[in-house]
């Protein structure tokens, strides 16, 4: 996956290290960059849309209960 794509992904929001990591359904894992504001979906099941930009983060547009 090249770097600067759109992602919608939905899975489990944990907490990493300060920040945020999103469990994907299906396998994998993505780091989050998003405003701290999220911190009430922690442990929750989430859709993430964001821009990659980096191997494994993404710069989160939108984050919704799923």
């Amino acid at each position: 996956m090249p770097i600067g794509t759109r992602h919608e992904v939905t899975g489990l929001l944990l907490g990493q290290r300060g920040g945020f990591v999103l469990d994907a359904e299906g396998g994998g894992t993505w780091r989050l960059e998003v405003s701290r504001k999220a911190r009430h979906l922690l442990g929750q099941r989430v859709t993430v849309v964001g821009v990659r930009d980096a191997f494994d983060l993404l710069v989160v547009e939108t984050i919704t209960k799923a």
